[in-house]
């Protein structure tokens, strides 16, 4: 599973960076990244709610 960013709808409110910091940052520039190339199993979950949380719907699962 990944995890992918539409960086122009994305306005860096780290919700996603507060739910599961180990996948999202948000920098001192609020640029958002995703810190993995693949999501380990263990956070599917937390990163799929990760995605349905994020206010501006700028994240998208890739399977």
């Amino acid at each position: 599973m990944k995890v992918a960013v539409d960086r122009d709808s994305c306005e860096a409110n780290a919700v996603c960076a507060g739910l599961v910091p180990e996948v999202f940052e948000v920098d001192d520039e609020d640029q958002m990244h995703i810190l993995v190339a693949e999501v380990p199993p263990a956070l599917a979950d937390a990163v799929r709610h990760a995605v349905m949380s994020c206010p501006k719907a700028a994240l998208r699962i890739e399977e």
